[in-house]
Protein backbone atom coordinates (compact mmCIF):
# COMPACT_ATOMS: atom_id res chain seq x y z
CA UNK A 1 0.00 0.00 0.00
CA UNK A 2 1.31 3.16 -0.84
CA UNK A 3 0.42 6.28 1.10
CA UNK A 4 0.94 10.62 0.43
CA UNK A 5 2.28 12.21 3.61
CA UNK A 6 -0.22 15.17 4.16
CA UNK A 7 1.26 18.51 5.19
CA UNK A 8 -0.40 19.45 8.74
CA UNK A 9 0.99 22.71 9.95
CA UNK A 10 5.11 22.12 10.09
CA UNK A 11 4.65 18.81 10.31
CA UNK A 12 3.36 15.66 8.17
CA UNK A 13 1.12 13.56 8.81
CA UNK A 14 0.34 9.49 7.49
CA UNK A 15 -3.06 9.63 7.18
CA UNK A 16 -4.99 5.83 7.64
CA UNK A 17 -8.30 4.55 6.03
CA UNK A 18 -11.00 3.26 8.01
CA UNK A 19 -10.16 -0.32 7.01
CA UNK A 20 -6.34 -0.20 8.06
CA UNK A 21 -7.84 1.12 11.63
CA UNK A 22 -9.96 -1.42 12.08
CA UNK A 23 -7.42 -4.38 11.29
CA UNK A 24 -4.83 -2.67 14.17
CA UNK A 25 -8.02 -2.40 16.28
CA UNK A 26 -7.28 1.66 16.53
CA UNK A 27 -9.86 3.97 16.66
CA UNK A 28 -9.81 8.27 16.25
CA UNK A 29 -6.76 9.32 19.16
CA UNK A 30 -5.35 5.85 19.31
CA UNK A 31 -1.79 5.45 20.22
CA UNK A 32 0.50 3.90 18.12
CA UNK A 33 4.25 2.32 19.01
CA UNK A 34 6.33 3.49 16.02
CA UNK A 35 9.46 1.74 15.29
CA UNK A 36 12.43 2.59 12.59
CA UNK A 37 14.42 -0.27 10.83
CA UNK A 38 16.40 0.56 8.41
CA UNK A 39 14.66 2.45 5.81
CA UNK A 40 11.00 0.57 6.95
CA UNK A 41 8.71 2.68 9.49
CA UNK A 42 6.45 0.03 11.54
CA UNK A 43 3.27 1.05 13.04
CA UNK A 44 2.01 -1.21 15.96
CA UNK A 45 -1.05 -0.36 18.30
CA UNK A 46 0.06 0.87 21.82
CA UNK A 47 -2.38 -0.74 23.07
CA UNK A 48 -3.64 -3.96 21.47
CA UNK A 49 -6.88 -5.25 21.83
CA UNK A 50 -7.31 -8.62 24.30
CA UNK A 51 -7.51 -11.71 21.89
CA UNK A 52 -10.15 -13.82 22.04
CA UNK A 53 -9.80 -16.85 23.20
CA UNK A 54 -12.29 -18.66 21.47
CA UNK A 55 -11.12 -17.05 17.63
CA UNK A 56 -7.53 -18.00 18.88
CA UNK A 57 -8.42 -21.26 19.69
CA UNK A 58 -10.69 -22.12 16.82
CA UNK A 59 -7.69 -20.71 14.42
CA UNK A 60 -4.93 -22.65 15.82
CA UNK A 61 -7.62 -25.56 15.09
CA UNK A 62 -7.83 -24.95 11.68
CA UNK A 63 -4.00 -24.57 11.22
CA UNK A 64 -3.36 -28.20 13.03
CA UNK A 65 -6.14 -29.70 11.14
CA UNK A 66 -4.01 -27.88 7.93
CA UNK A 67 -0.58 -28.68 8.44
CA UNK A 68 -1.02 -32.04 10.87
CA UNK A 69 1.57 -34.02 8.87
CA UNK A 70 4.04 -31.03 8.61
CA UNK A 71 3.55 -30.53 12.40
CA UNK A 72 3.77 -34.12 13.40
CA UNK A 73 7.23 -34.75 11.20
CA UNK A 74 8.70 -31.39 12.95
CA UNK A 75 7.68 -33.21 16.32
CA UNK A 76 9.81 -36.53 15.52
Amino acid sequence: MIKRLRKVGNSNALLLDRAVMELLGLDEGGRVQLTVEGPSLIVTPADPRPVDAAQLDACLGRVVSRRRDALRRLAE
